[in-house]
């Protein structure tokens, strides 16, 4: 009698516990490429492609390993369309003594397992185990937000570092400061080149992928050309090493910077295979901690990378558990307007955005500031409704999963939730992206003109987002100073400022 080891298309790691607790001699283990997951969002062509050809990579390595798989591809006549319709077949077929998941990181997925528990047993018992590829635990980060009035990430990853060890010494942090993220926004200097992250050759099972992708989804968003990422445990681990060697020790100082003609810059682009599970989070720490007390790295940058998954992507899982299922629906500003068009299409004059999403349509990617300060900045500006920014977001990078992105997105983009996650909102105007970027030399529009028809954008329609959420921000102490600016301008500023940004706003739905 065996096991079903369920195991999905983002848990693919040797430490997975649901299989670590299986018998490689008796369990059989399923996985399956389905049309609900690959279609509940309309995801990059890219995206679908690496998941897919990940999956079959990794459950090839467990057949060479002596492991009974049963695996469904996408198109199998039998695929039932959904991972708890392959579950329910198989079962059937094989009357399992137990079901062994582990649990899913969307909360629309764990909902269906719980009610596909409730249904098998107890006949078949089904358990769905801890996912404990994450270093803070559902029970650890309600016991650190119990009675706080905020929930300060700064402060989580402070705790998070102790916990860990890393970047520790004597039980102090490192060179005597937790953070050292005042060192990293440096914009990029002239003189600088910039290492291309690990590209790998498609194989095998890598073309067929890129087939099947092209043939059934050709209408979604992106291209498949040049696709590069790694596939596998080993090739993710080369992307690691050739990181840490080539990228890591400038990543610090730049990691804010905005190159037109430089879609990487010094970011390890390790994400996708991190949340995959190709990569184990902590061992990439400690991978990054070596490189420091082997002086190949600096502190802030090694402190930086370090911030940004123990500190950074524990906080918005927590985050997003605990404020499931409601949180995809907060929308503190009440903002209704839909998406422009030029977010599919990067047909637009602002440069800024126009290379954000153009990179985007073509790699599945685009870093963390073209994410925020760029697309999601211009979003929260104009009004757009958070859900379909959200779901534009989903969609179109390669490593979003809804636990991550959701955060990201409701919470600090957007600043939807209201302050729950960010302190205040990330709005900025021409100014920052000029100060970061080398977009504006080359954009329609004139970045240090406020006002008219050449005027940059962001500039007016930053000023408009604060005037028309006066009641809701200017109580905000981050923001104080930038509503004591606003109070000194005169009546026909303002009115400038109302007109310049309502008749931009509208030219986005003619």
């Amino acid at each position: 009698m065996s096991k079903l080891i369920v195991i999905l298309g983002d848990q693919l790691s040797r430490n997975i516990p649901a299989l670590l607790q299986a018998d490689r001699d008796a369990d059989v283990i399923l996985m399956a490429e389905v049309n609900e997951e690959t279609t509940y969002v309309a995801h990059h062509q890219k995206k679908i492609a690496f998941t897919l050809s990940a999956m079959r990579h990794f459950a090839r390595e467990l057949e060479s390993d002596g492991w009974q798989v049963r695996y469904i591809e996408l198109d199998d006549p039998e695929n039932q369309g959904s991972i708890i319709g392959e579950i329910q077949r198989v079962s059937a077929a094989q009357r399992p003594t137990e079901i062994l998941a582990t649990e899913p990181g969307e909360y629309r997925l764990l909902q269906a397992f719980k009610s596909l528990q409730s249904a098998t047993e107890p006949d078949i018992p089904f358990r769905i185990l801890e996912d404990t590829r994450f270093l803070c635990s559902h029970d650890v980060f309600s016991q650190w937000t119990d009675g706080k009035k905020q929930l300060r990430m700064e402060h989580f990853y402070r705790e998070m570092r102790v916990r860990t060890g890393l970047l520790m010494t004597d039980g102090k942090p490192e060179g005597g400061k937790w953070n050292y993220d005042h060192d990293n926004r440096k914009p990029a200097k002239k003189g600088l080149s910039f290492p291309t992250p690990a590209q790998f050759p498609a194989d095998d099972i890598t073309n067929t992928v890129l087939k099947l992708v092209a043939d059934r989804f050709a209408d979604n968003i992106g291209r498949l050309d040049n696709f590069w990422f790694g596939v596998t445990a080993a090739q993710a681990n080369d992307a690691l090493d050739q990181f840490i060697e080539h990228s890591l020790p400038e990543f610090g100082d730049y990691q804010d910077a905005l190159l037109s003609d430089e879609k990487y810059l010094f970011h390890s682009v390790l994400s996708v295979y991190i949340n995959a599970g190709l990569l184990d989070p902590l061992a990439v720490c400690q991978s990054v901690q070596t490189a420091y007390q082997q002086g190949k790295v600096p502190l802030n940058a090694a402190e930086g990378f370090i911030r940004q998954i123990i500190g950074w992507r524990e906080y918005v899982r927590g985050i997003y558990w605990m404020q499931m299922p409601d949180y995809v629906e907060s929308n503190f500003f009440n903002h209704t307007r839909d998406l422009p068009d030029f977010y599919w299409t990067a047909d637009t004059d602002m440069a800024c955005l126009k290379a954000a999403i153009s990179q985007t349509i073509e790699e599945a990617y685009a870093h963390h500031i073209q994410r925020l300060m760029v697309t999601g900045n211009f979003a929260m500006l104009i009004g757009v409704d958070p859900v379909q920014i959200h779901e534009w977001y989903l969609q179109v990078y390669a490593d979003a999963y809804e636990w991550v992105e959701l955060p990201n997105t409701v919470g600090m983009s957007q600043f939807a939730d209201g302050g729950l996650l960010a302190s205040k909102p990330y709005a900025a105007g021409g100014n920052y992206i000029n100060k970061m970027s080398d977009y504006c030399k080359t954009c329609r529009y004139k970045v240090r003109q406020k006002a008219g028809e050449d005027a940059c954008p962001l500039n007016y329609l930053y000023w408009h987002f604060l005037i028309r959420n006066k009641e809701k921000l200017q109580g905000n102490h981050r923001l104080a100073p930038v509503y004591r600016t606003l109070q000194k301008m005169d009546d026909a500023r303002v009115e400038e400022i109302n007109h310049d940004a309502q008749t931009f706003i509208d030219s986005l739905s003619d």
